[in-house]
């Protein structure tokens, strides 16, 4: 198999991750691309033009960072990163699905501010930002329910945490949620995360 994927995208960061905590490198390649400059393979793979896309040897493609998550757990061998049963699989669920869209906003931030400052709109920008603010927020108070042995919410919540300290340094939001800062600080020291942290 072959994962298209960007070291800087944070969905992709988010795949690269459980692929190494199944141990499964060696069935994953990677081919770095740009997205943005529209490379037919990408297109190919994903009509979409988006990364992480997933290749399989007959062609066959997968594409969006959740469902690539839940193909390659249930096809991997390794440890089970989403599980069975239904009440531990919608937690998992509900923490991917609020790390995804902060990075879905975090990602529109950088974006909107890329374009030329006339152009731009604070108004989304402020929206963006506050929702950014009020996952955070939530997480802090739930944060417990991030404890105990790795799964695909926690290694998702990983990977919005990192983008943030990526790209949104600005935001200082270790500053104010000091219980959720502790455990990435804690959390990034994983073997999964370091090897895959976006270039300094």
């Amino acid at each position: 198999m072959k994962l298209y994927c960007s070291h800087t995208s944070p969905f992709a960061r988010k795949v690269r991750v459980l692929i190494r905590e199944k141990d499964a490198t060696a069935h994953v390649s990677e081919e770095t691309v740009s997205a943005l400059e529209d490379p037919a393979a990408l297109h190919e793979a994903n009509p979409l033009g988006k990364i992480p896309a997933l290749i399989m040897p007959d062609g066959t493609s997968w594409f969006d960072s959740p469902l690539i998550c839940e193909f390659l757990d249930v096809t991997l061998e390794g440890p089970q990163m989403i599980p069975a049963s239904n009440i531990e699989r919608f937690r998992v669920l509900r923490h991917q699905a609020i790390a995804d869209g902060i990075m879905d906003a975090a990602v529109s931030i950088v974006f909107e501010r890329g374009r030329p400052e006339a152009q731009r709109s604070d108004m989304w920008m402020g929206r963006w930002s506050r929702a950014v603010s009020r996952s955070l927020a939530m997480l802090e108070d739930e944060v417990v329910s991030l404890d105990g042995p790795v799964d695909l919410g926690s290694i998702a919540v990983g990977a919005a945490l990192g983008y943030l300290d990526f790209r949104h340094a600005d935001m200082k939001w270790q500053d104010s949620q000091t219980e959720l800062a502790g455990w990435w600080r804690d959390f990034a020291k994983r073997p999964s995360f370091t090897e895959t942290a976006p270039p300094a």
